[in-house]
């Protein structure tokens, strides 16, 4: 039997792309993917070389980890597609010989659990597990290699670094922008419902400018209600109806025209974070603002790429940078990224 490279996944939106492009650019048969369930569980009827498990019981999660451990352990090498999951994390560990040949894709949130994770008893047995098996991870895969230098400093990480963008959602977009009908300026205020956006803060910011003609778009779509709930409740008490919440997902169509309507973005994440709104909104020339001391800003300083200091903002003036559209254009190309690919599964 032909020895397979494993993909180790959960159905995230684009790893439905992910897998069409490895299944069109290179060998399918050498490709094995296991997928846990997720959001794009429809779009994966296609793939042949996809399994899909529903863990909705104690049997199906057995069988699940069973055939893993078989597949890890026959498989030539192992792509893990964000090491989120602490059971898969536990195997690694206990059979730390198979750490050698694992490519780990690093996703942020993944990493970042070290520095913004809540440090109480369950966070520390985690750590347990996580630092040996970080530490001896034979390749590490990523385009923003601030964090494998973060790695490198938090868990003393020796794999090789592979740059690779990865997923077709941190690629540029070729997009006619539509011609601006309005005099309203408008402002995307992070990417998702998730705390870590610091939204209040930035609605803050905004304050000053609440009676000036302005449209702030909050998309809210996925991560905690809860936050949502709470910063729309803010964003109408502050902003009225100039505060527009995103509440549903869109289509891949309808989110590139939203994003094609946004004339000055704000960032504020505190760590890598929303790299597929931002590429996307820089390759279209959109004024981007984000938070300087992190692995992202260091990215495109080094590309060239020219964003703005969220802690700086003081004005709502923005304008089409044709420079970083090219840059962007360049090096988050549909080119660039299957090569990439290519050398890493060579």
């Amino acid at each position: 039997m032909t020895k397979k490279i494993l993909h180790i996944a959960s159905c995230s939106s684009f790893l439905p792309s992910f897998i069409k492009c490895i299944n069109d650019k290179f060998n399918s048969e050498r490709h094995e993917f296991l997928i846990t369930s997720g959001l794009a569980d429809s779009e994966l009827s296609d793939f042949k070389n996809v399994k899909l498990f529903i863990l909705n019981g104690f049997s199906k999660k057995i069988l699940y980890y069973f055939e893993l451990l078989y597949k890890m352990q026959v498989a030539e090498r192992i792509v893990i597609h964000g090491l989120f999951n602490q059971r898969l994390v536990k195997i690694l560990f206990i059979f730390p010989w198979l750490l050698k040949k694992c490519y780990w894709a690093v996703w942020g949130g993944d990493l970042y659990v070290y520095q913004l994770g809540r440090r109480n008893w369950k966070w520390h047995v985690n750590e347990f597990f996580r630092r040996p098996v970080i530490k001896n991870m034979g390749h590490l895969v990523t385009y923003v290699e601030g964090d494998v230098q973060l790695a490198r400093n938090w868990y003393r990480a020796k794999g090789k670094y592979h740059e690779c963008l990865m997923y077709h959602s941190n690629l540029y977009k070729n997009y006619t922008l539509p011609n601006k009908d309005s005099d309203i300026i408008n402002i995307q205020v992070g990417n998702s419902s998730d705390p870590s956006n610091n939204h209040i803060e930035l609605l803050e910011k905004l304050l000053p400018f609440k009676d000036q003609n302005i449209r702030i778009l909050t998309p809210l779509s996925y991560g905690s209600p809860t936050h949502a709930k709470k910063v729309m409740e803010l964003g109408v008490e502050w902003f009225g109806d100039k505060f527009q919440p995103i509440t549903e997902v869109m289509s891949f169509d309808r989110y590139l025209g939203f994003l094609g309507s946004v004339d000055i973005a704000l960032f504020n994440h505190e760590r890598q974070q929303a790299m597929g709104n931002t590429i996307t909104l820089l390759g279209l020339g959109k004024t981007v603002y984000m938070r300087s001391d992190t692995t992202q800003w260091l990215l495109f300083e080094e590309k060239n790429i020219a964003v703005k200091d969220i802690q700086k903002f003081n004005s709502l003036d923005f304008k089409h940078d044709e420079c970083n559209a090219e840059m962007i254009a360049k090096y988050f190309s549909a080119e660039n990224y299957h090569k990439q690919l290519h050398k890493l599964f060579s």
